[in-house]
């Protein structure tokens, strides 16, 4: 009896990393990058915003040794799940447990009694707490990482927007003529989701046969040398507003801190975000301050920063900045990439690349 979810191939590349909805994804990027790294002579890198661990997942598949870092909790797991995890799978007996309400235990209603009517229909928040649970159980580590990356994604394509940053359930439940095709993919259960992104993720699991490592650290905090650093900051455009990835995903981190998820509530905002602060990479007037101390701290690293030529601070200043620490700077344009709920047609993805 077949007892994997998914059977895995035997060959990786970056192809076989999951489709991912998540802001700022560099997904559609990675060839790009690729080309643009491939004279550079390294052996360990580190990812120090890694965000969905798609470029951390580019490294892997080129045999490096790669350690991803994101500040974000339920990030950080995804990163465990796909690029420190090097062979273990789900089984559908393991599925099947997740999906199935234990009647010997006693379960919260933490989801159903603070987003009703926000996010989710009240049967899927019922389907949330019971399988959130049930994961926390879960004793195998990459097992449980897995399991919550399914979940996140199931979660994200689920949501208008593919975010958390609006009270805004009528958009998938009101009876109105439609001319896209989100409803389809809306009113598709979570249990469906959830299997097919574990497919995915197990689809996606392979050993590099090297040692890496998944961090949930501020990138100042980060230890160790490495030969490359990679930087992918939240990006603030030109008028100084700025992506805030936990506002953005706040009820997803909520999944992973479950138990302690009540007392983090931002009652007083209708969609009832986690109460957060924002960094300095989130802050106009500190962003700059903030890479300062990134490229010092690595300067005898190879430093490799994705960004956008529209970006605050200004490409001019932020390769003036990477100067004081590096001989070179190289800096290579993607041509135009339209990000998804981005107004400005005129954005090119860019990387400054320090030796």
């Amino acid at each position: 009896m077949k007892t994997e979810v998914f059977q895995p191939s035997l060959l990786y590349d970056f192809h076989s990393f999951p489709k991912t909805r998540y802001q700022g994804s560099k997904l559609k990027l990675l060839q790009w990058i690729s080309e643009n790294l491939k004279s550079l002579n390294f052996d360990s890198v580190i990812d120090l915003f890694g965000g969905t661990g798609a470029v951390s997942y580019l490294f892997k598949t080129q045999g490096k040794i790669v350690v991803y870092n994101d500040n974000l909790k339920f990030n950080s797991i995804i990163g465990k799940a796909l690029i420190e995890n090097s062979s273990t799978r789900l089984t559908y007996k393991d599925v099947t447990k997740m999906l199935t309400q234990s009647s010997r235990k006693k379960y919260k209603t933490i989801i159903q009694d603070n987003f009703h009517d926000i996010y989710y229909t009240d049967e899927e928040n019922k389907w949330l707490d019971v399988v959130t649970q049930n994961i926390h159980s879960i004793s195998d580590p990459y097992k449980k990482a897995i399991a919550f990356f399914a979940l996140f994604q199931a979660c994200i394509i689920k949501r208008p927007y593919n975010l958390f940053h609006r009270k805004n359930l009528y958009m998938r439940t009101q009876n109105v003529s439609r001319s896209f095709g989100n409803k389809t993919t809306w009113d598709k259960s979570f249990e469906e989701h959830f299997k097919k992104f574990i497919m995915e993720a197990n689809e996606a699991i392979f050993d590099n046969n090297m040692s890496n490592t998944a961090l949930n650290m501020d990138a100042m905090d980060v230890p160790g040398n490495y030969d490359l650093v990679y930087i992918d900051p939240p990006y603030i455009n030109s008028s100084g507003t700025g992506v805030h990835y936990a506002e953005f995903y706040h009820f997803l981190e909520g999944l992973v801190e479950y138990n302690n998820w009540i007392g983090q509530i931002d009652y007083k905002i209708k969609h009832r975000p986690i109460k957060t602060n924002k960094s300095e990479w989130c802050k106009a007037d500190e962003i700059l301050f903030a890479f300062n101390d990134v490229f010092k701290k690595f300067r005898k690293s190879i430093i490799v920063v994705s960004y956008r030529n529209d970006g605050t601070p200004s490409l001019s200043e932020l390769k003036e900045l990477l100067l004081k620490y590096k001989k070179t700077v190289e800096i290579s344009t993607s041509g135009k990439y339209k990000y998804a709920l981005s107004r400005n047609s005129n954005t090119k993805e860019i990387l400054l690349i320090g030796t």
